[in-house]
């Protein structure tokens, strides 16, 4: 059987990665739901293993590291009610950790949002760093424990702690985030630069998150289902992020900008990664519709 052309392949991976859903593919291009489906597996696949040999001894100076929110399945709220609800529905969180300089990924997990996933998280972004860093949080408790098990006093830490009033009168029952109303900064470990204690690069970060895969979307349909497809599209996206798209202000690549790479590379080359680590009995797996019968 005959698998799409690398080009068709690499096309879906733009489409993924800039926000189109997957059934706005499947139409778009002519191919079955279920072929995008196992594209994004593949290509999930293929990244994180990419992303876990690749990114290592990075030598940044100030990292910022922050959660993002989402849900699978259902909401938190409505789980109890929610028909045939999976075991991991409910909230799902992004954990990410940015260099601020080169805007790199380092790491990130996708999970709760408990004392166990900070604990993992830390202990990943740690394995992947080169010398010691300014580390810059939000005031979630999570990471104080967690930060001092896996850094100890090898670090400048500091959080930044978000002071909010309440929601505007006209937003109540509807989503709309509390006003900011200042912020606190707060030493916890080492010296840390005060000037630099910031969250504000991951946080945007968190805006193109959400602007470049639809299930992080608020307020549509295109949520995950599972949290396995939901981990495939952050692999997948890290990785076209760190290698694939030039960073406007750098104008390289992060990956670039830090190091870890000379090449600006592209979905095609992504594509290549899944054919690499595709066993031979899998090769020929991606069909049109009208070859699927579908």
């Amino acid at each position: 059987m005959n698998k799409l052309p690398i080009k068709s392949r690499a096309t879906i991976l733009n489409m993924l990665v800039e926000g189109t859903s997957m059934r706005s593919i499947s139409r778009m291009t002519g191919v079955s739901i279920n072929t995008v489906t196992k594209l994004l597996v593949d290509a999930g696949t293929a990244c994180a293993a990419y992303h876990d040999e690749t990114v290592r001894g990075v030598a940044a100076k100030r990292v910022q590291c922050d959660e993002i929110w989402s849900f699978t399945y259902a909401k938190q709220k409505n789980v109890a009610g929610a028909k045939a609800a999976p075991e991991e529905a409910g909230d799902t969180w992004t954990w990410t950790a940015l260099d601020a300089d080169s805007k790199l990924i380092i790491s990130y997990l996708v999970g709760g949002r408990d004392a166990g996933e900070a604990y993992e998280f830390m202990s990943d972004v740690a394995d992947r760093l080169a010398n010691r860093v300014q580390l810059t949080t939000d005031g979630h408790h999570a990471y104080l424990d967690a930060v001092e098990e896996v850094f100890g006093a090898d670090v400048d830490y500091a959080q930044l702690v978000k002071l909010y009033g309440a929601a505007p009168e006209g937003a109540k029952g509807r989503y709309s985030p509390a006003e900011c109303t200042g912020i606190r900064k707060r030493r916890v470990e080492g010296r840390p630069d005060e000037a630099h204690v910031s969250t504000s690069y991951v946080e945007r970060q968190n805006l193109s998150m959400r602007m470049h895969m639809r299930r992080f979307t608020r307020l549509t349909n295109g949520f995950s289902k599972k949290v396995a497809n939901h981990t495939h599209m952050v692999s997948l996206y890290t990785v076209w992020y760190n290698f694939c798209r030039i960073h406007k202000t750098l104008r390289v690549t992060p990956a670039m900008e830090a190091g870890i790479s000379d090449t600006l590379r592209d979905c095609e080359w992504i594509v290549g990664l899944i054919d690499a680590a595709a066993p031979a009995r899998k090769r020929g797996v991606y069909k049109k519709k009208s070859q699927a019968g579908a």
